[in-house]
């Protein structure tokens, strides 16, 4: 065990675990942030996706001493009060869930690609999102709901 420092969303924390340890694990167990899930745990369906300096990361693979001087976001973190982020709007809007298991993880992984690619094509977010499983099928709403958010970020940074 080792007393690590996290910033995670926004706020520091001290957590007493092994370094070898998930990020998963410490964020559901140590903290109490359980938007993340875990799914098979292999980094393969996105469901503990969060933000680790800005960019998609699975959580489930990601061990904690790899994360100690990094800026961590989790779907807990994205609303600002009671604003919704963008993404989270549309998902909501566009009705992109349905059991919802898979939702946080795809909107971390959407939010990602919305910081660098502001307007991607159809092909450009089903490519992107392809390492985000949901087996509801719900992705014809989960496309429309990132181009959606898309739209409304753009409208914003105008």
């Amino acid at each position: 065990m080792a007393s690590m420092k996290l910033l995670i969303n926004g706020q520091s924390h001290s957590v007493d675990a092994d370094p070898d340890a998930s990020l998963l694990s410490v964020l559901r167990e140590h903290l109490d942030l359980t938007g993340s899930k875990y799914g098979c745990g292999e980094g393969q369906c996105g469901a503990c996706t969060v933000l680790v300096d800005g960019k998609a990361r699975r959580s489930c693979q990601t061990p904690l001493s790899a994360v100690s001087d990094k800026s961590i976001t989790t779907i807990e973190g994205l609303a600002k009060g009671d604003n919704l982020h963008p993404v989270q709007q549309a998902f909501l809007d566009e009705g992109a869930m349905q059991c919802a298991y898979c939702t946080s993880g795809m909107i971390m992984s959407a939010v990602s690609l919305l910081s660098f690619k502001a307007n991607p094509s159809e092909k450009e977010i089903v490519d992107y999102m392809q390492g985000n499983i949901c087996r509801c099928g719900t992705q014809p709403r989960i496309i429309a709901a990132i181009r959606k958010a898309a739209n409304a970020m753009q409208g914003s940074r105008s």
